[in-house]
Parts: C-alpha cells; structure tokens; sequence
C-alpha cells in the first residue's frame, strides 16, 4: 500500500509540473505576441524636406504597413523580374523563328528559281521532241489531251491558281504531268529509230575503209584506164590511202557469196544483201572473211592491197542493185564516226 501511494503521489507531482511548464509556455508566447503587435503598431515618422521654401511633408507610417509595403514592393518588382526573363525567352524565340522564316524564305526563291529552269527546259523540250516526231512522221498522241487539260505553254503564264497553293507547285504538277505523257511519243520514237538503224544497216551505206580515212581516187562513170589509157566504164569507186593494210568494212549486213583472185581485180570478195543489193570489194592484199560467213555492217573483211592490175595500194568498191552496177556515192555517208560500228 505505501508503494501504491508513493507512485500515485509521483502522478500527481508529474502533472502540476507539466501543467505549470504549460502555462508557463502560453503565458511567455502571448506576453511576446502582445509585445509583437505592440512594437508592430507603433508608428515612424518619415519626414521629406525639399530644398526650397515649401513645407515638410511628415509621413507616419507603423511597422506593419512599412513591411506589407516591401513586401508589395518585393513582389512587384519579383514580378517585373520574372515578366522580363520570360520576354526574352520570347524575344530570343521569335529571332530563332525569324531567321529560320528568312532562311526558309532563300530556299522558297531557290525552288521558284529552279521551277522557272524547269519550266523553261520542259518548253524547250516539248519544241524539240514535237519537231523530231513531225520529222519521222509519228503523231504526237498528246495533242487530244493538250487540247482537253490545255497544252504546254497553258502553264508558262497560268492565271488560275488552286487556292492555297503555291503557283510552281501547280506548274511542277504540270510539267510533271506533260513528262508523263511524253513516254508513249519517246518509245514510238525509239521504235522507230530502231527500225530505221535496222532498214539502214540492210543498205550498203557506210564508208568501206575503218576510220573513215582515204580519198576517192576515181569516181564511177566514164573514165581513162590508168593502164590501156582507154576511156571505158568504171563500174565503181577507188579509194586510196597511199598504204596497204588499212582494213576494209562490209558496208551493210549480208552474206559473203565469193571470195576469190581475178587477174584483173586482184583478191575480191562479194557480199548479197537484202532488197536486191550486192557489193564488191577489189585489190585486197588478205581476207579476213570466208565464203559463206554472215557479216554485219561495218565488220572487218579484209585489208587494202595492190593485187591484179593496179597501180598502186587502193580500194575498189562496186554496188550492184539487180543485175545494174550503181554509183556507190548514192548511198555512202562519208563520216568519221563511222568506225564505232566497227565490231
């Protein structure tokens, strides 16, 4: 029992002292809180004196209202801080996007510029493909839908535009379109060059010496025979080099029918060709082709000689249509481009 009353008088001592230490804390808090409100309203005096005669201006102004003023100064000022950085951000955006809008601006110029050369090119193009089609005969297919969507030149100077839309846009689209439609006349046209090239290398056309080197020494005709001194018929064409050696190009696609020796032309080799026609060539110093290979135009035969009766290294070259003998010069395109058909 004496346990029990010593601990129940511990509790009870416990408790006055947190009591009073509790009183003791909210008696020092409002004591200060009063002392703070006190301070807090009491008032200064600030006084503005000018430098001339006028009066003094006395301005009383209490602890709290001076703080809540620079607190409404700090914050206008915080404000006005934060307001200018972000102005700048701004500002330093809307140069990026200026100079961007400029740069973009060039490349916009640079695209107009390289439109009008298109545009120029396309109308060039369409003058010399439209030329080249009337020349070889062929229908330029595309006239229905020039005169339905309106022709190349509709877009040289076009005056309605889709909205919104950039006016070299439209005539890209334009261009593009006429391009497109511009493949059927170019196959047509490369068909029919083909079938020409074909026509063409079937007639003896091309200069017969590789290179296109020599000169004609005696034309086809009525001549003097540099060995008799008679006149006669020349039945061909000589071509001299001043050499022997120099090969000699079988001047259309055919077959070789003779290759043989005559006292009078020497080493000859004949070829027939399509449509009737056949062609020698005379005085050889070697052949490069036997008797009935198929030779193309512009493939090597043989090589220049002296052989038979001649006077010197030279190419005798005869075309016979039928049963005729014609002058060579009617076909023979004299070029020095002729040696790239050479195989």
């Amino acid at each position: 029992m004496a346990t029990l009353k010593r601990y129940k008088e511990y509790e009870k001592s416990f408790a006055k002292r947190i009591g009073s230490s509790i009183r003791a804390f909210f008696s020092v808090l409002a004591s200060a809180v009063a002392r703070f409100f006190h301070a807090g309203r009491q008032k200064i005096t600030i006084m503005l004196v000018p430098h001339t005669e006028k009066r003094i201006l006395n301005l009383q102004i209490s602890f709290f209202g001076l703080a809540a003023s620079a607190i409404v100064i700090l914050g206008v000022a915080g404000f006005f801080a934060y307001s200018s950085a972000g102005y700048g951000e701004v500002a330093g955006k809307l140069a990026g996007k200026t100079e961007a809008l400029n740069a973009t601006q060039a490349d916009l110029d640079a695209i107009r510029d390289s439109t009008s050369r298109l545009v120029k090119a396309a109308r060039s193009f369409q003058v010399a493909l439209d030329s080249t089609l009337s020349t070889i005969g062929v229908q330029n297919q595309q006239d229905d839908a020039a005169k339905a969507d309106g022709d190349l030149a509709a877009f040289f100077s076009p005056s309605d535009v889709v909205s919104g839309r950039l006016r070299e846009a439209a005539e890209i689209e334009r261009v593009s379109g006429y391009l497109e439609r511009s493949v059927k006349p170019l196959t047509e046209l490369g068909d029919t060059i083909a079938a020409q090239g074909g026509i063409l290398s079937e007639i003896p056309n091309i200069w017969p010496i590789k290179g296109g080197i020599g000169h004609i020494s005696m034309y086809y005709g009525q001549n003097e025979n540099p060995i008799y001194g008679s006149w006669y018929i020349h039945k061909g064409i000589d071509l001299s080099t001043f050499r022997s050696g120099d090969p000699v190009l079988a001047t259309a696609d055919g077959k070789v029918v003779t290759v043989a020796y005559d006292i009078s032309l020497g080493n000859y080799i004949i070829i027939e060709h399509k449509h009737g026609f056949l062609t020698r060539y005379a005085h050889l110093n070697a052949f490069r082709v036997q008797k009935g290979a198929i030779v193309k135009q512009g493939q090597i035969i043989g090589y220049i000689g002296n052989t038979g009766l001649s006077t010197g290294p030279h190419l005798h070259y005869e075309v016979h249509l039928g049963t005729e003998t014609i002058d060579p010069l009617r076909f023979l395109n004299i070029r020095s481009g002729s040696a790239s058909l050479t195989r």
